[in-house]
């Protein structure tokens, strides 16, 4: 059977809360959560928005000691310990895969709380890169409740890998005002 992939997925602010909204990839919908401030037009470091736009899905990462190898048509690749994420708008490798240790401020990929069991980077602010606009916009696995994101968008765990099959090379995310 040939595996076929969508060409946008749109995420919907819901109208009753502002953190949280409806993703739709072909004929897959699913709740999510966005983040603690909603949708934003203006992206700024540390704002807890969810940027507004049409991006690109670069790559996705796993933690292979925590389930199989998803099945994608994007870029995977496994996420290891000492793999982070640069937060700091100073720091050079801003927005950016980094090693660690890592002596600026940044996010750790390989998490204890499974967020990032499976990650999507979501192109915001990447090319080119500007400072303070926002970094690690991704699309990662959701909190219980749907509790709101730090900017990125969420989806339940159990659903993460019926959404990557759907993912291409050339699928975009559309978040909607």
């Amino acid at each position: 059977m040939k595996r076929t992939s969508v060409n946008v997925i749109r995420v919907h602010r819901s109208p009753l809360d502002h953190r949280k909204g409806r993703l739709t990839a072909g004929n897959l919908t699913l709740p999510c959560a966005i983040g603690r401030s909603g949708t934003v037009r203006a992206k700024r470091e540390g704002d807890g928005g969810s940027p507004v736009g049409r991006f690109r899905l670069l790559q996705a990462f796993y933690r292979s000691d925590h389930g199989p190898r998803p099945r994608t048509g994007l870029k995977l690749k496994p996420i290891r310990p000492s793999d982070g994420w640069s937060d700091d708008s100073l720091d050079r490798r801003y927005n950016t895969l980094v090693p660690l240790p890592c002596p600026t401020s940044h996010e750790k990929m390989w998490r204890e709380d499974h967020l990032y069991d499976v990650v999507i980077d979501i192109a915001w602010n990447r090319g080119p890169i500007r400072r303070g606009r926002g970094s690690a916009i991704f699309l990662h696995l959701a909190r219980p409740g749907f509790l709101p994101t730090e900017g990125c968008v969420a989806v339940e765990p159990r659903m993460i890998r019926r959404l990557l099959e759907r993912i291409g090379p050339h699928t975009r995310i559309e978040i909607v005002g």
